[in-house]
């Protein structure tokens, strides 16, 4: 006996990367429901390469009612009117907006990372999903973490246009167009142009000069991994499609020789450690896409600082970002407490 399983909002970028991972992992479903604005009603959405179709329902009058988890992909103001019905009716939220992050009473979740803080979901129903570009990097911290104690990170961000949606895709595709045919640039989504170009402004200016991306790597990670680091970002739009990449630079309480960060890092899960001094080895964001593990590479002692260490961090945001550990967030709930058969 499998679950009923929801996805809300399948026929963005986000939904149709977690149908098509719940196909590729083959989630014990039993029934599954697509919605999204009344604009899709109607629909027929592919479910991966699975050959299977799911027609997309209007989410203004889904019935929540006798479904096991919902994984919503809509947004934070669309998240704020549905989450809460759908928690009512009794059916899990695992959410993949901001919105639900740090209110005390969700849990937010890397299953490799904090697996037990999931027993917290009663509260409210429902489970927060961490800004794409928190999830990957404490991915790759929580083993160092275990093993010497994180004291301070400083992490500097290169984020692909995904980040922003089928938007931020559209702009970057049309300005490289635009510059090579020597038409005037269009600039709508970024601030700036980001063919050929990097822009270091994600989300909004906070009062201390800081953006909004930059603030939810800071308290994030201090909510998923341990409230003790300290941590500081500069998040940069960078023109990539897909895959976000991080330079990480670690201090630690005790000593960590790079050997044995590799070390702990090759059998860490969820990672896959790339690491070869000469040309080419290393991950690269192209070589990310699709796949499901955070890659790491460039791991090396860092001089300046007792007990410091550099590394490069590199993942598919659409999917551990976001997709993947969504559906890897299922995965555990069911497990833990939706148990079938």
């Amino acid at each position: 006996m499998g679950y009923r399983i929801v996805v809300a909002g399948a026929t963005g970028n986000v939904g149709r990367e977690v149908l098509a991972i719940l196909a590729e992992r083959e989630f014990p479903y039993d029934e599954l429901a697509a919605v999204a604005s009344s604009r899709s009603q109607g629909d027929e959405i592919e479910i991966g390469d699975s050959g299977k179709t799911v027609k997309c329902q209007n989410i203004e009058n889904f019935d929540w009612s006798g479904w096991d988890m919902a994984i919503f992909a809509i947004g934070s103001d669309a998240t704020a009117i549905h989450a809460p019905k759908a928690a009512a009716a009794g059916c899990v939220v695992i959410d993949n907006s901001s919105l639900y992050r740090m209110d005390p009473d969700v849990p937010l979740i890397v299953p490799e990372v904090n697996p037990d803080a999931i027993d917290g979901y009663t509260a409210k129903n429902i489970i927060a999903n961490p800004n794409c570009s928190t999830a990957q990097m404490v991915v790759a911290l929580k083993p160092l973490h275990d093993a010497a104690t994180i004291k301070r990170v400083v992490v500097s961000t290169y984020q692909s246009v995904s980040g922003a949606g089928k938007a931020g895709m559209d702009e970057l595709w049309n300005q490289t167009r635009q510059i090579f045919v020597g038409d005037e640039k269009d600039v709508q989504k970024f601030t700036k142009q980001i063919a050929f170009n990097v822009i270091p402004h994600i989300d909004k200016f906070l009062d201390d000069g800081s953006t909004k991306e930059e603030w939810k790597m800071v308290v994030e990670t201090k909510k998923i991994l341990d409230p003790k680091i300290k941590v500081t970002a500069t998040c940069v739009r960078v023109p990539v499609f897909v895959g976000h990449s991080e330079a990480i630079n670690i201090e630690l309480e005790d000593e960590l020789s790079a050997e044995d960060a590799q070390r702990i890092l090759r059998e860490a899960p969820g990672v896959v450690l790339h690491d070869k001094r000469e040309d080419g080895g290393y991950i690269t964001p192209v070589e990310a896409v699709g796949d499901f593990a955070t890659f790491v590479s460039r791991v090396r002692d860092d001089p300046t600082v007792d007990n410091g260490l550099n590394l490069w961090c590199v993942s598919d945001n659409l999917r551990k970002g976001a997709a993947l550990n969504a559906v890897q967030i299922a995965e555990l709930l069911g497990r833990r407490h939706l148990k079938k058969g």
